[in-house]
């Protein structure tokens, strides 16, 4: 695989590792929903809300807790059999970002957990906003290894030298990226935050979710093993007790409709 491996191939790789993603990515901590509704004015209590490439179905189950009525709208079909199996009574739709098959002011919110830098912008935003009621937003949002922590900086430099284009499809934009996307003179002004947050581990299960990223999908089994093996080696060392304390930087960007 090289670094011309084309973003579809990415985007849909998941559904080679749903069950391992549905077990081992990290879920969201009550901050973010609070952001959300700060920033866009809005409470997700009776919203209803579009969670646009909705994976296993990780965010779903938080936005539904919130007491939002949520549709999932996920174009891989093993990401969406793990999302069935977890959340029956939740609607789910095959379909992406850049064609929602949903009517012009339909919803309150339409979210992205995890799942934005997979759209084209140029396609995903009007199709945001033109499903969105006056007033709904459109909201974005990425766990990423927080670059503060000295360990896990240590590790995606590691990464970054051992496979090339190692996270070359992005996963956050900020604030700045969306004014740009929205064109010269958008009419709604992209709102951005970041907010911080750990979870203690089992290195298992920490190296799993390295597994189950985009690249290691794609890149398979057999080529992904040596990699995940020598991270283990080096984490023992920091981590003698086999648990890991993740920590992550929660990128935030809302988009409110006039």
């Amino acid at each position: 695989m090289t670094d011309e491996t084309p973003a579809a191939d990415f985007a849909l790789s998941f559904d080679a590792v749903a069950a391992q993603y549905a077990t081992a990515r990290p879920g969201y901590p009550p901050a973010l929903f609070d952001s959300v509704e700060e920033l866009s004015g809005l409470t997700f209590e009776g919203a209803c809300v579009l969670d646009v490439g909705a994976g296993t179905g990780i965010a779903t189950r938080l936005l539904c807790d919130r007491g939002a009525h949520v549709t999932a709208v996920e174009p891989g079909p093993g990401m969406g059999a793990q999302l069935r199996a977890a959340l029956p009574g939740v609607p789910l739709v095959r379909a992406v970002g850049d064609a929602l098959p949903f009517a012009d002011a339909s919803a309150d919110l339409v979210t992205y957990a995890q799942s934005w830098h997979w759209t084209d912008p140029a396609r995903s935003i009007p199709e945001a906003l033109r499903v969105l009621r006056p007033g709904g937003a459109l909201a974005l949002w990425w766990n990423v290894p927080d670059p503060d922590v000295g360990w896990i900086a240590a590790q995606e430099a590691r990464l970054r030298r051992r496979l090339p284009g190692y996270h070359r499809h992005g996963v956050s934009v900020a604030a700045p990226e969306m004014i740009t996307a929205l064109g010269p003179a958008p009419a709604a002004t992209p709102l951005f935050r970041r907010l911080h947050w750990t979870r203690r581990i089992p290195l298992d299960q920490h190296l799993a979710h390295l597994g189950s990223r985009s690249y290691f999908a794609v890149l398979g089994p057999e080529k992904s093993k040596p990699v995940l093996d020598d991270e283990r080696a080096l984490l023992l060392r920091d981590f003698p007790d086999g648990m890991v304390e993740d920590a992550y930087a929660l990128d935030v960007t809302v988009v409110r409709r006039p």
